[in-house]
């Protein structure tokens, strides 16, 4: 049977139940690890043959393989909307792209940041300053811009990783430029569900990763405004990094462009992966698609409602528009235990715990615990679907729910 650009590989994937019985297992932690599709694959497997070193060398798989990955940087650049004065780095995958941002942020930056979101996007600024991820999160900024000296930013995540709801990312950007403040957005959840544009989202930079866009892991990007990044130190010494180095300790010139941030042997097939599921969504109805994520996530909170022992969270209220992510408290039973029943009993896969995003987890259950991401006993139980995902998804997540809280 011929595949789709779009089709997600091992989607026929079967696991035995304690019966026996074969069952389709249902992937439903795609906020964790999306699945790879069929662009990803192919491009990987057409690029092997001629697979070779990165801006290093005369031979034809070097040049081939250089062609290819700064070819990737422009099919990614166009996907977030980058334009020619934007830098395109690649990267492991978010953490690491914010990380690096961090980085490159002028000495004295202020960060403003709202808690609730993941630790990626959390920890690594400097300066932070978190405002309340309840409320209205845009008067929460309105009152923390007054009185800012120096350079500052705001960092914010398009869609939440624990309730999957938008966040008023463009009103927030305007309100933070109109106090000269750049603005970072975290796109790893948002990219692989809605079209995303650095102009559009009105953002400075913006980061996201190929494991969350039905590429492999080991994969991301960081896109947005050059003068900063051209400005600061590598984040990785090493070649690439330098243009050319003398015999003196400290002697040294750094790159600029991205280069400056890619020291070291580049992830092609990873690069080349990213940039193919970005064409085929590029491609792609995606109107379509969000209609099809859309039905089966209110065919999930339908039938959740047969579910009353498990009791849907939210930022904003069950009216904010979101993706394809449902959380869910479970008073009197450990979300892990839970998980892992539904794993071995029902072929389903989903994720427990604090979702790496204590701070807002540990409000929405109302819990002082502070545990791991996985940490039994604690947290949520967590749904999320894409590509690949069907009704009939839903359906068995549901009857399963049900009858392991009720046995």
């Amino acid at each position: 049977m011929t595949m789709s650009a779009l089709d997600v590989i091992g989607d026929d994937l079967k696991v035995a139940l304690p019966t026996g019985e074969p069952v389709r297992f249902v992937h439903l932690d795609y906020a964790a690890s999306a699945p790879c599709v069929e662009a990803a694959a192919a491009a990987v497997a057409d690029l092997l043959p001629r697979y070779g070193s990165v801006h290093r060398g005369a031979g034809v798989r070097s040049q081939a393989s250089t062609l290819a990955y700064e070819l990737a940087r422009d099919v990614v650049a166009e996907f977030a909307g980058a334009g020619p004065e934007d830098h395109v780095i690649f990267t492991r995958n978010t953490t690491d792209a914010l990380n690096l941002l961090a980085r490159a942020l002028p000495a004295g930056t202020t960060t403003l940041l709202f808690d609730g979101e993941h630790h990626a996007n959390l920890l690594p600024w400097p300066n932070p300053r978190r405002l309340p991820a309840e409320g209205d999160p845009v008067e929460a900024l309105r009152a923390a811009l007054p009185g800012l000296t120096g350079p500052a930013v705001l960092t914010i995540t398009g869609a939440s990783n624990v309730t999957g709801e938008l966040w008023p990312v463009r009103e927030l950007a305007d309100l933070a430029h109109a106090h000269g403040v750049r603005v970072i957005v975290d796109a790893a959840q948002l990219a692989p569900h809605r079209r995303i544009s650095l102009t559009e989202l009105g953002a400075d930079y913006i980061a996201f990763s190929g494991h969350k866009l039905y590429a492999p892991f080991g994969a991301g990007v960081l896109a947005g405004r050059a003068d900063w990044l051209d400005a600061a130190e590598p984040y990785l010494l090493g070649g690439g990094a330098s243009a050319s180095v003398g015999d003196l300790p400290g002697d040294r010139v750094w790159s600029t462009g991205p280069a400056r941030h890619e020291g070291g042997t580049p992830n092609l097939p990873g690069a080349v992966a990213l940039a193919a599921v970005c064409t085929a969504l590029a491609e792609a109805d995606r109107d379509a698609l969000h209609r099809h994520e859309q039905d089966l996530l209110a065919r999930l909170r339908e039938g959740l409602r047969s579910v009353p022992e498990a009791v849907e969270v939210s930022i904003f209220g069950p009216d904010q528009p979101r993706v394809g992510i449902v959380s869910l408290a479970l008073p009197g039973h450990d979300p892990a235990l839970v998980a892992d029943r539904l794993g071995k009993e029902h072929g389903i896969g989903v994720r427990a715990g604090q979702f790496c995003a204590h701070p807002l987890v540990r409000r929405l259950t109302g819990s002082a615990v502070a545990g791991s991401c996985g940490t039994s006993g604690t947290g949520l139980l967590r749904a999320s679907f894409g590509l690949g995902s069907r009704a009939e998804d839903v359906d068995r997540f549901v009857t399963a729910l049900a009858a392991v809280l009720r046995s």
